[in-house]
């Protein structure tokens, strides 16, 4: 029977074909069950990470109904955008590979997640400055909507009201 070798952890990993197991660079068999149990944690990382940038991209939009996640979406925004722009590593990225790699399979490409399943995939590489300006732009237009409908609620339900003056609401004419 051919033998192949495939990365696990860093040094070379063989199936022991006979047995439908992984051998990991210690010596120790991994089970079938196990080598599933990395996949799977491999592919719900990698629905995570989607949903991660889902989020970034449009997460402020849930601001204008629930304002208080506008924190919540900075931080996201600004940690995704550090990933790309800054090169920080992402700490989904590397669970990802780590656990693809355990479970025998190959491990993200050098570029990552974004290289890996967007970039190429879901529109053309040529595309990616004018696709990042576009998610900056969406990102934008959500805050300045959250900003807006935050404004419109501070200012309160009186203002718009027909026979309701402005200057009356605080004064004994408005009780």
């Amino acid at each position: 029977m051919a033998s192949h070798s495939q990365s696990v952890g860093g040094a070379a990993a063989s199936p022991d074909v006979n047995r439908g197991r992984w051998m990991d660079p210690g010596g120790l068999r991994l089970g079938v069950e196990v080598a599933m149990g990395y996949r799977m944690l491999a592919e719900v990382t990698m629905a995570v990470h989607f949903a991660f940038l889902v989020y970034v991209a449009l997460g402020g939009f849930l601001a204008w109904r629930w304002p208080r996640t506008l924190w919540l979406h900075l931080v996201a925004t600004v940690w995704g955008f550090a990933t790309v722009l800054v090169g920080l590593a992402c700490p989904l990225t590397y669970v990802e590979d780590w656990s693809r790699e355990r479970a025998g399979q190959a491990g993200l490409p050098p570029g990552g997640f974004i290289d890996h399943y967007i970039e190429g995939v879901i529109y053309p590489q040529r595309y990616t400055v004018l696709v990042r300006w576009l998610m900056a732009a969406a990102i934008v237009a959500s805050w300045l909507g959250a900003y807006l409908r935050w404004r419109a609620r501070r200012a309160g339900p009186t203002l718009g009201r027909p026979g309701v003056d402005a200057g009356a609401r605080g004064g004994a004419a408005g009780r």
